[in-house]
């Protein structure tokens, strides 16, 4: 049994909101995989790292309930309303995510869904994948003279009302299709054209891949070279400290119509 459980918990189940770090599964806690390993339901996310479902036991149910752009196996309402029947059958649930659940995971509806029926929950927090898979490609989210803070945000949200300092890291999660909207936005804003930008695919997987480029250039860099979620895309300063800072793509802007 988890050991944060709700007080006003009333059935013999449990759900356990489970980050499952970034994509390696050597990035998972200890505690999420004690809990996998005493789960009898496993509900996955699609960014969850998929090989942590190799060492659960043989008897244990795996549900999917992965969510990607345009293609969702079931809805928000229908997987509160899953775990919730689940404890209520007295089974014990991992909900496994990836990065962290209470970062735009949306584990705080699930688990209040949980809570509001009267089923034991425990959140146990993962690593973002805001903060780690930038790390992933040498770039700290702060630092000494470059960067004093950072927002962590969808590119669903409104860019333009975020800090426009050039010592304020931006970090953009689920921003792939609507990239060129966002750097607009954020132009338009005031942000500088000049600022370092990069695109991080699949960090923490074999096949890793860091673009970098400038925030003027950065939809039509990521168009160039056919950038695909799941991404990271961290704009600022500290992109300069990044080894791949040195191999930056910097696209030259020419007239719609050239002089002839």
């Amino acid at each position: 049994m988890p050991r944060e459980i709700s007080p006003h918990a009333a059935t013999a189940g449990w759900v356990a909101l489970v980050g499952g770090g970034p994509g390696s599964s050597g990035l998972i806690t200890a505690r999420g995989l004690e809990l996998l390993g005493q789960a009898d339901v496993v509900v996955v996310d699609a960014l969850a790292p998929r090989d942590l479902l190799e060492d659960i036991g043989p008897d244990t149910e795996v549900i999917d309930a992965s969510k990607r752009r345009g293609r969702h196996v079931m809805s928000q309402e229908e997987i509160d309303a899953l775990l919730v029947d689940l404890a209520g059958r007295g089974k014990g649930v991992v909900r496994l995510k990836g990065g962290d659940p209470y970062v735009l995971g949306r584990g705080g509806e699930e688990a209040a869904a949980c809570r509001k029926a009267g089923v034991a929950v425990e959140v146990v927090p993962g690593i973002t994948s805001a903060i780690a898979v930038p790390a992933a490609a040498g770039i700290p989210v702060t630092h000494r003279g470059l960067s004093r803070g950072f927002s962590v945000i969808t590119a669903h949200a409104d860019l333009g009302v975020l800090p426009q300092r050039r010592d304020h890291t931006l970090i953009l999660l689920m921003g792939v299709s609507r990239l060129r909207d966002s750097v607009a936005s954020l132009l338009e804003a005031g942000s500088d054209a000049a600022t370092p930008a990069a695109i991080i695919e699949r960090g923490y997987h074999p096949d890793q891949r860091v673009t970098t480029t400038e925030l003027r250039c950065l939809a039509d860099v990521a168009a160039r070279y056919g950038v695909t979620a799941p991404a990271v895309i961290v704009i600022g300063d500290v992109v300069t400290l990044s080894p791949y800072w040195a191999d930056r793509v910097v696209e030259v802007t020419r007239p719609a119509n050239p002089a002839a």
